[in-house]
């Protein structure tokens, strides 16, 4: 199921896009962008690479919470996830966004 792309400028001003999935969810973040063309760029990126499983790393953080990474084909971080209690949770999320992101709308919230 198709999710949503929320645009949206935080409270420093930089712009930040997370994806929805079709349920609601939040299944991961992006960094702070100066500009919004470059958070626009962010979300083409991930709805370019999100349906390639080497694009994602799944690694266990400091707090003993599991997360993934999407990176694009320059090996920059593109979006991040929640943590999730088990590895299994983290990889469950990195599939989410490969359907999330597949056909996904942009709500641009600025």
């Amino acid at each position: 199921m198709a999710g949503k792309f929320e645009l949206y400028a935080d409270k420093a001003g930089e712009f930040r896009f997370r994806l929805k999935a079709g349920n609601g969810e939040n299944v991961g973040s992006s960094e702070g962008y100066k500009a919004k063309a470059s958070a626009e760029n962010g979300i083409e990126s991930v709805k370019k690479n999100a349906d390639l499983a080497e694009r994602f790393s799944v690694f266990e953080g400091k707090n003993d919470k599991w997360y993934f990474n999407l990176k694009a084909g320059n090996h920059e971080v593109i979006l991040t996830s929640q943590g999730y209690s088990s590895k299994q949770g983290a990889e469950a999320g990195a599939e989410a966004v490969a359907r999330a992101a597949d056909g996904a709308s942009t709500d641009d919230q600025t």
